[in-house]
């Protein structure tokens, strides 16, 4: 975990500093603002800012934002001055780390930065056979296409194949080709020179210069324009990139990891996806399977995730109830992971009593037909020429409570709930947009995924 300070190094931050160094995260020191933006902009990287409650915080947070820096911040100050702690979180800061510094605290913000990448949990023998072929082929330098239904764990395999490389000492990486504007993508991968366009207000590395040594992981790349997949392809056959309105080609040294949730086979022939990028990337396939191809992991994952949120919420992390397991053996989890791990949010926050109960699982697809303890409501029970759910209500109608049942299922999160529909996200993104004008309440999008215009 790579970790950026903003702040002199005084006595305090130095402690600070020296906690999160024993915990294993990397430490750079930049002693102003216009500091950490040039470090950033440079190709430097971080996981994690963490910046003195004394400057300008909402100017750092602003800024990260108009230039798509997407890095968390957390501020640091004298612990009993609490109304720069409060300023602090109104501008932007995630959390408020007080000084002098508690070791705890700062191990428990590292690990809510990294826990996410640093497990793969599995206990069923389809998973275990990905995961041989991950270990086989992760010392190599070859491009490895990962491929798996939304919310399989994609990312998350990647990211476990990059530990096990050769090349873990050096930074992976993550680009999620679908999150991004088409017009800003090439910016985001080969970076830019100041002026190059209107909002280019400075020189900005690429990620494939920040990547370099390391990794790079295109993440859903059949989302990627034609036109910017020519680009791609030049980058990672030859290792050289130019920056968008720059002279000079630039070297770089990576590994290409990329991920899709479609089938890039058939993108290929029907003209949506380059044959020779392809063929670039896929020098090895590894498919994940999906939950319900691996369903001795279904228990153990439930378990991780209602440890993890208990612990984040401050609730009492309850096992589940016997007839619990079995409904959720019984659901298909079109979702995969993500669905679970949404599930399992949700069934923490809703349980009560010594376990966790069939009335606190709410399944996707069950809340019109089905009543939350898993029971059929009178309407599904029905003979099908007597629902009345469905009846008098437009095309239009159902697609809508489809696509807004599955956004707010999807807390928000545009590409996932895409995903999920089987649509684009340009599909989406239009759809909400008419919902919107229509004056219907649309989930805002999560953070890190800044809505943009539809087109």
């Amino acid at each position: 975990m790579r970790l950026l300070i903003i702040s002199p190094m005084t006595g305090q931050v130095s402690t600070a500093a020296k906690i999160a160094m024993g915990r294993g995260a990397k430490v750079s020191q930049v002693d102003g603002i216009d500091g950490g933006l040039a470090a950033l902009r440079a190709g430097q990287g971080a996981d994690l800012v963490m910046v003195d409650v004394q400057f300008d915080i909402a100017r750092l947070v602003t800024s990260l934002r108009e230039e798509r820096i997407h890095v968390p911040v957390v501020a640091c100050g004298i612990g009993t001055d609490t109304a720069a702690a409060v300023r602090a979180i109104k501008a932007g800061a995630k959390e408020y780390i007080p000084l002098p510094p508690d070791a705890d605290l700062i191990a428990a913000v590292i690990a809510a930065v990294t826990e996410e990448s640093n497990a793969v949990i599995h206990r069923d023998p389809a998973m275990a056979a990905a995961l041989r072929l991950a270990d086989q082929v992760a010392p190599s330098e070859a491009s490895v296409l990962i491929t798996g239904e939304s919310g399989t764990g994609k990312e998350v395999v990647a990211r476990y194949m990059h530990r096990k490389s050769r090349r873990s000492t050096h930074p992976m990486i993550s680009v999620n080709c679908a999150a991004i504007p088409e017009n800003l993508l090439e910016s985001e991968l080969f970076g830019h020179e100041k002026g190059a366009f209107t909002g280019a207000v400075a020189r900005r590395v690429g990620k494939f210069e920040e990547a370099n040594g390391g990794t790079l992981l295109l993440d859903e790349i059949s989302e990627m324009d034609l036109r910017l997949q020519a680009k791609l392809l030049r980058a990672i056959q030859e290792r050289v990139i130019d920056r968008v309105g720059g002279t000079q080609p630039i070297k770089v040294d990576i590994r290409i990891l990329a991920t899709t949730n479609r089938d890039l086979e058939a993108d290929v022939r029907a003209g949506r996806f380059r044959e020779d990028l392809y063929f670039r990337l896929n020098v090895m396939t590894l498919r994940l399977p999906a939950l319900r191809e691996r369903p001795q992991d279904l228990q153990p994952l439930a378990d991780h995730f209602i440890k993890k949120y208990a612990e984040a919420n401050g609730v009492p992390a309850r096992p589940l109830a016997p007839e619990t397991v079995l409904k959720l053996q019984g659901h298909p989890w079109r979702g995969n992971v993500r669905e679970l791990e949404n599930t399992m949010h949700r069934a923490v926050l809703l349980a009560h009593g010594e376990q966790i109960t069939p009335d606190a699982i709410h399944l996707s697809g069950a809340t019109r037909d089905e009543a939350p303890g898993g029971r059929p409501t009178a309407q599904a029970a029905a003979p099908s020429g007597e629902r009345t759910g469905l009846v008098g209500k437009t095309v239009a109608d159902v697609e809508r409570d489809l696509i807004l049942d599955t956004l707010s299922h999807c807390l928000g999160n545009r590409t996932h709930a895409a995903n999920i529909l089987g649509i684009s996200i340009r599909t989406l993104r239009n759809k909400l947009k008419l919902y919107t004008e229509q004056g219907t309440p649309v989930p805002p999008p999560v953070a890190g995924e800044a809505e943009r215009p539809a087109l």
